[in-house]
């Protein structure tokens, strides 16, 4: 029986075979960044309906304005253009509703080693976004562009604008 891995690696050759994007650029073809949730029932390019090549998609657990989501919108910014940012929260997060302190807790308890990481856990989802939007419009290190607030649902794909 073969691996994930593996099957990966077959799935990528059979990609490799026909691909045809390599006239692409790293800057986006819209000039969005979109800095979402890593959660695996968002497919944000379908959602938006974008395709490759169209946006920077940057992915953290809570899709948090945290600093490395912020050097890489920096480096959208400044290296590649982009002059529009979205930031999407998604019903049934993981953290809507954690405890920082369990959390903190269980991967003591799994690893054998104390962390002191901030998780970024929520307890109201609108309020989250626009905490995410005001830091980014914030930011001294970003350009003053347009920043919007979104929530996407995960039961039916609607998104809904948090103002």
């Amino acid at each position: 029986m073969s691996s994930e891995f593996e099957r990966i690696l077959d799935e990528n050759a059979r990609y490799a075979e026909a691909f045809d994007r390599s006239a692409l650029t790293a800057a986006p073809l819209t000039g969005i960044a979109i800095l979402t949730c890593m959660d695996a029932r968002i497919d944000v390019e379908d959602a938006l309906g974008l395709r490759v090549g169209d946006a920077h998609i940057i992915r953290n657990a809570g899709g948090l304005a945290s600093p490395d989501a912020v050097r890489s919108l920096v480096i959208s910014q400044q290296l590649l253009g982009t002059r529009e940012i979205l930031v999407i929260g998604h019903t049934g997060c993981g953290l809507d509703g954690a405890d920082e302190r369990e959390l903190a807790d269980r991967v003591a308890a799994s690893t054998g080693h104390a962390v002191e990481l901030a998780f970024g856990a929520f307890d109201d989802l609108q309020e989250m976004v626009r905490d995410q939007v005001r830091i980014l419009r914030g930011h001294p290190a970003l350009l003053q562009v347009p920043v919007h607030g979104l929530v996407y649902d995960v039961a039916s794909g609607h998104l809904e604008a948090v103002s």
